[in-house]
């Protein structure tokens, strides 16, 4: 690559052909780094939730249409950037705008989905919670601050025992 081409493209030498990340491409590049950690932390949860109690309604829940929606963001980034290349400089500026969005649409897609099964963790575990304490014999043990709560024909027959 000549030097002349590197200046019209504003590339560096160094870089590879690849141009400098502009605002937009760095908050997609922060979404995607976002939604890979949010991945991975929903991987970690889901392995440690096997012995939760399962809550039926959650099964209800259709992650296809999140899925589909995602699928088709993603495909017209695809178009919207090969459209952008074979347009007049002047008319590729907004298309590569849509495109980014586009891509954006699919990321907050995945980010909605991955969400929404947090939320069904977090249901499931505060269900567990729920049923751990009421698993109890909930007419002998309350809970409380470590106080014993008794009424008083109890104290007077405990008496009576002795």
């Amino acid at each position: 690559m000549t030097k002349r081409i590197e200046e019209i493209l504003d590339l560096s030498p160094k870089s590879g052909g690849k141009k400098n990340l502009k605002p937009v491409d760095e908050d997609i590049a922060n979404k995607a780094q976002e939604v890979k950690t949010l991945e991975d932390s929903l991987v970690a949860i889901s392995e440690t939730t096997k012995n939760l109690p399962q809550i039926t309604e959650l099964n209800d829940l259709d992650d296809s249409e999140l899925d589909n929606l995602a699928a088709k963001a993603e495909q017209a980034y695809d178009d919207l950037m090969d459209l952008g290349m074979n347009v007049e400089v002047r008319y590729s500026g907004r298309i590569f705008e849509v495109a980014g969005s586009m891509l954006k649409n699919a990321i907050d897609a995945k980010s909605a989905k991955i969400e929404k099964k947090l939320k069904a963790v977090d249901l499931q575990l505060k269900k567990y919670k729920i049923d751990k304490d009421t698993q109890d014999d909930p007419g002998n043990i309350l809970n409380g601050e470590g106080y014993i709560i008794t009424d008083r024909n109890e104290l007077l027959k405990k008496l009576g025992q002795k």
